[in-house]
């Protein structure tokens, strides 16, 4: 059987997911076509896409990431493929030389090796060849923003940073690699290799490094089967987008041409890998050992669960839901107390936390020892857990409604994610607006869902952004009011982002901005908030409303139903990733099917908006005296 880069990085996972797929030793000598590998890693790439939307979605909204949809997949491809398109347009600029990649050829390069009865096989991304050398660039749709912040500094604490990456053109390369650079007069050598090591956790921010060292281990396999193979130096690259590039508007024949933007930014930066991925190596052959045994001694009996499992990520392990993790309650398990990501102290003074609490049999939100417990929101959540009872701190509800300034524009938007920007301005991952939701309530409770609701979204995948602001401007006055939003950052975030990009339109955007309220705070908490208003002591630290049905979670999806009837089941589209693959296949879609996908785009984002007029009137009820009519 040919083990693929992909099946080595499942099939590493642990023991038991070799196991579950079954695989059997007789297998091994089956072999695989190109096209069979690129089905297979095809969907990887896809996976890799979603996961970086995922990274950089600020609306809080709750997707199960078990249920990929072959949709949504097909809707972001050829994105990635533009992705690999661009890499190696640049690698040609960079290196010369002969290149090779997926949109020139389908004769991609190739490696292969055999070891121990097991057929290892990877095809390469980008192959570049010069008289002096041969460069291996493996694409990835993410950014180079998470290897960019990787910094460090002379001190422990405090002192001044610098990025563990030195920038070289459009190459980045670690500075502890480079001969002579003066590394010391900028940071410590124990503080440059805590960083470093951080490039280490596959299932972090080192998965794509892991990735390419994968692809090393195969290459050099076949090299040492054949030692008269190549004689030139091989290198290694991780191609990822550029976060600071902005695209500056330039088509031809519809087309985005990324030229390199004003400050010298090329779409693509290439990361230098030659260093950490031979010392990945010694990771890779323990891994490949382990591999080898699994395959020979299946075992398919409980492990640990762990980061291996990719939980609450795009990248979850298929087994995980429907065997692994089937056990834990999808509802107040120990992993719904909020904002616990450094779990609980124990007795004897060490940390437990995540899975690790279901590992040692704290399944339940209740099976966590009483006394573990110490946070008020952890009080708070175990005791309306435990006594089916709700928490309501009425005073600072009716103190934060009785500040809301009318009128109120409940406001949504739905973005566009995309890897490479498509308009002017833009940078990769924008969340770029394509339609928005406008409930205008004039009073206290005076909003009717159809007579005082706005919709903007565009007639087809094209520029359409000024036209989208002009219409909020023409009903939102940066003046007066309140713009109301549930995760009212992200609003606030595209507004600026708009009024950056529009600068005629800047004054009365950012206006508006500064008017932002946020739902949650009135239902969750904003410390700052509630200091101004006289608040002081546990009343600043604790969450205004808590009801066990949130189950730790104050999204719109969570907190809409208890405290409204409203519901997204029978919607056509009933989220916002749906959202994102209906726009982007409006040009697929017959003229019957897509007028059709855009009305279930304004009934999905009106309900959005609605949800929150109907929330914000059920807390009025919530805390008045004497109910509200």
């Amino acid at each position: 059987m040919a083990i693929t880069k992909t099946d080595f990085i499942n099939y590493t996972r642990c023991r038991r997911y070799v196991a579950l797929e079954e695989l059997k030793s007789e297998k091994l000598d089956a072999d695989i076509t190109y096209e069979e590998y690129k089905n297979e890693e095809r969907e990887a790439e896809l996976q890799e896409i979603l996961d970086t939307m995922l990274e950089t979605n600020e609306e809080g909204e709750e997707i199960d990431h078990t249920e990929v949809v072959n949709r949504q997949l097909e809707a972001m491809m050829p994105y990635y493929k533009r992705v690999e398109e661009e890499a190696g347009k640049l690698v040609v600029k960079v290196f010369g030389g002969n290149t090779i990649y997926a949109e020139k050829t389908k004769d991609q390069v190739s490696f292969d090796y055999s070891l121990h009865g097991i057929h290892y096989l990877c095809y390469v991304d980008v192959y570049n060849e010069t008289d002096d050398a041969i460069n291996i660039i493996e694409v990835k749709a993410t950014t180079s923003k998470k290897y960019e912040e990787l910094e460090a500094s002379l001190k422990a604490r405090g002192g001044e940073k610098y990025p563990i990456f030195l920038k070289q053109g459009n190459i980045f390369t670690l500075k502890g690699e480079i001969p002579g650079y003066p590394l010391e007069q900028e940071m410590s050598l124990e503080n440059y290799e805590a960083k470093k090591e951080k490039l280490f956790n596959r299932y972090g921010i080192g998965k794509y490094i892991h990735d390419l060292a994968v692809q090393r281990m195969i290459i050099e396999g076949e090299l040492e089967e054949n030692p008269k193979g190549m004689k030139k130096p091989i290198h290694y690259y991780l191609a990822v987008l550029n976060s600071k590039y902005i695209f500056d508007g330039t088509y031809e024949d519809g087309r985005a041409v990324y030229n390199p933007d004003e400050d010298g930014n090329e779409l693509i930066a290439l990361f230098q890998m030659d260093g950490i991925s031979k010392e990945y190596q010694k990771f890779i052959r323990a891994e490949r050992e382990s591999l080898e045994r699994y395959i020979e001694d299946t075992d398919v009996s409980k492990t640990p669960l762990g980061p291996s499992c990719g939980m609450k990520t795009y990248n979850v392990c298929k087994f995980f839901k429907p065997t692994c993790g089937s056990f834990i309650p999808e509802k107040n398990s120990s992993l719904s107390y909020m904002n616990n990501g450094f779990g609980f102290l124990k007795e004897d003074g060490t940390r437990i936390k995540g899975l690790e609490l279901i590992n040692e049999g704290y399944i339940h939100l209740l099976d966590v020892p009483e006394e573990w417990i110490t946070r008020p929101n952890h009080k708070i959540q175990r005791e309306c857990t435990e006594n089916h009872t709700i928490y309501v701190n009425r005073e600072k509800i009716a103190a934060a409604i009785k500040d809301l300034k009318y009128p109120i524009y409940h406001l949504d938007f739905e973005t566009m994610p995309c890897p490479v920007p498509r308009f002017k301005g833009e940078w990769p991952y924008i969340q770029s607006p394509f339609e928005f939701s406008l409930h205008i309530e004039s009073a206290p409770g005076v909003c009717d869902k159809q007579k005082d609701n706005v919709i903007f979204l565009a007639e087809t995948t094209g520029d359409e952004r000024e036209e989208m602001i002009q219409l909020m401007l023409k009903y939102m006055d940066p003046d007066k009011g309140t713009l109301f939003a549930q995760n009212v950052g992200f609003e606030k975030g595209r507004i600026k982002e708009l009024a950056h990009m529009f600068p005629e339109y800047r004054e009365p955007l950012l206006k508006l901005r500064e008017r932002g309220y946020d739902l949650l705070w009135l239902v969750n908490n904003n410390k700052e908030l509630y200091k101004s208003l006289g608040f002081e002591g546990e009343d600043v630290e604790t969450m205004n409303y808590y009801n066990e049905k949130l189950g730790g979670s104050f999204s719109i999806k969570k907190t809409l139903p208890v405290f409204s009837d409203l519901s997204y089941k029978n919607l056509v589209v009933k989220n916002g990733t749906e959202a994102i693959v209906e726009y982007a296949n409006y040009d697929k879609m017959s003229k019957e099917e897509l007028a059709l996908k855009k009305e279930a785009l304004r009934i999905y984002c009106q309900q959005d908006t609605w949800a929150m007029v109907e929330i914000l009137q059920a807390l009025r009820e919530l805390v008045a005296e004497e109910p509200v009519k």
